[in-house]
């Protein structure tokens, strides 16, 4: 009897070693679909915890594709945490914008493509419904199949195909194509340039004429609570803000959501990060993430190296 207890004790733990191996090879994944759907890191390494614990208790017998299980419990979970993220925001002082999330070691977070993972993409899908966003970030990001979807939101391929085309429908009318890395990283650098020295005229030459700055800080002192639209008032606004907030601003890199953007220490301590999206055209947006809670894990990101 003490044999076979023993031989019982063993296969558990054999087993629940094999559970987390399959589930450690698929964290990247997982966190890349929570983290798409929630535009947080904190809540998409919280969602993903809780996947651990029902995968752990689940009985994993009975599963045939852990994959697909594991794939859709984090997607129906996200399904449901956004729901009552979107109430919390509601109440959220000044823009909102999504916490960044350290691009450098993995670019595309377990996904075969780097889509719906920029600010500005991810910033266009607060838009859509909750459905609409799952079954675009499991088709643009992570190429499921439209059945795949169909049977992780427990629902038909041709009501995820009207899914999948509404939200391609919306991302597409209201964005146009983005730059290249490299080109968004060269007009990040003019922008610093410009904005430091406050050079108006350098500045309305990089944005184009919609060109909107978002501040997002829940309420901190010192900073804006509304978006700032058009190229001369963004410019203004920045002229404006060179007389003093740049004088003790040290700058440097780190790539954030697959695009480069500039972290900005004050004092030895990090008060925010900047980043531009831009199209053919210029820059369309300036992106200040300055609330502290969603800058916490930055300053171990950067590169040490100042912009030219």
């Amino acid at each position: 009897m003490a044999d076979s207890g023993a031989s019982a004790q063993l296969g558990g733990a054999d087993e629940l070693e094999a559970a987390t191996a399959v589930f450690t090879q698929l964290r990247p994944r997982l966190f890349g679909i929570a983290y798409r759907m929630l535009s947080s890191v904190a809540e998409a390494e919280d969602l993903v915890q809780e996947v651990w614990l029902r995968w752990q208790a689940y009985d994993r017998s009975t599963v045939a594709n852990p994959e697909a299980f594991l794939a859709t419990t984090t997607t129906r979970l996200a399904i449901n945490v956004l729901q009552s993220a979107r109430n919390r925001r509601e109440t959220y002082v000044g823009p909102w914008l999504p916490e960044p999330v350290d691009t450098s070691a993995d670019p595309y977070l377990g996904a075969e493509r780097g889509e719906a993972l920029e600010f500005a993409a991810l910033l266009l899908m607060e838009k859509l419904t909750p459905g609409e966003r799952a079954a675009y970030v499991l088709r643009e990001a992570f190429d499921y199949s439209y059945a795949q979807i169909a049977d992780i939101l427990s629902s038909t391929e041709s009501a995820v195909r009207q899914l999948v085309s509404r939200a391609r429908k919306h991302i597409a009318g209201e964005r146009r194509a983005p730059v290249p890395a490299a080109e968004q990283r060269e007009l990040l650098t003019a922008f610093l340039a410009a904005a430091r020295s406050g050079d108006m005229a350098s500045l309305e030459r990089l944005f184009t004429p919609e060109v909107t700055s978002l501040s997002d800080g829940n309420g901190r002192k010192g900073v804006a609570r509304t978006p700032v639209v058009g190229a001369g008032r963004v410019a203004k606004f920045l002229l404006a803000i060179s007389r003093w907030f740049w004088d003790d601003i040290d700058v440097r890199w780190v790539q954030v959501n697959g695009q480069t953007s500039a972290v900005l220490r004050q004092n030895g301590s990090v008060y925010g990060l900047l980043t531009v999206s831009a199209t053919a055209e210029g820059i369309d947006q300036v992106l200040w993430l300055v609330n502290p809670a969603k800058n916490t894990a930055v300053s171990g990101w950067t590169e040490h190296v100042r912009p030219a």
